[in-house]
């Protein structure tokens, strides 16, 4: 119940399907980029992200550490995040042009915006978030093409499977109150999610299938 109080804040108060019509296409921003400052905290990156960005510019995820994303605690969980830059908080893939440089390989909470995901069960919809957009006037859009990803049904297996991952390890670190334990856990998260590297002829969903059983398993996670 708390939950939909908060949507009904947020959001025009309807769910949304992927073949649905929503307002939220600002029409290519016009050289806006204010929706890619000071969101450091807000954009967590899944290891979906991850591994777009590291393909796409071909380095590791350590060297995007150096200088493009942080770790930042999330509950008990340290996760990735955007990382934003000087005194008006940029985000560190915009260019000069305050355009972003991975634009194609943005982050699934930036491929979303204005929208949101509820979870529901084992299914998510979608929301439009109220003002959230500084441009006056949005158009409708189907979706699936504002999403504009491949694979989108691997794609949603994928991004499920990882919110209850780390839904059931945020309650299970709860009850971790040992330093050791939980830095241990977060760099096995870590080093098991986001700094594997894969086969050439194995896709990222494939692998990350095989991985989760184990790593559930040594997680102790149901």
């Amino acid at each position: 119940m708390k939950t939909n109080i908060i949507l009904e804040d947020i959001s025009d108060g309807q769910r949304y399907d992927i073949h649905d019509m929503v307002k939220a296409d600002t029409g290519g921003c016009n050289s806006c980029s204010a929706c890619c400052h000071n969101v450091g905290d807000l954009v967590t990156l899944n290891p979906f992200d991850v591994y777009n960005i590291t393909s796409h510019l071909g380095v590791t995820f350590d060297a995007l550490l150096d200088d493009k994303i942080e770790l930042r605690l999330n509950g008990k969980l340290t996760l990735p995040h955007l990382k934003m830059q000087g005194d008006l908080g940029r985000c560190s893939f915009l260019d000069q042009a305050d355009r972003c440089a991975i634009h194609a390989q943005r982050p699934n909470i930036c491929r979303l915006f204005p929208l949101g995901r509820v979870y529901e069960d084992d299914d998510f919809k979608y929301f439009l978030q109220k003002d959230a957009c500084v441009k006056p006037h949005l158009s409708k859009v189907k979706i699936k093409h504002w999403i504009d990803i491949d694979h989108y049904e691997a794609n949603k297996a994928f991004i499920l499977s990882w919110y209850k991952l780390i839904k059931a390890l945020n309650f299970r670190t709860k009850f971790i109150h040992d330093d050791e334990s939980l830095k241990e856990l977060n760099t096995y998260l870590l080093d098991t999610f986001y700094r594997t590297s894969l086969k050439t002829d194995v896709s990222f969903y494939a692998a990350f299938n095989e991985r989760l059983p184990e790593a559930k398993n040594h997680l102790g996670i149901l």
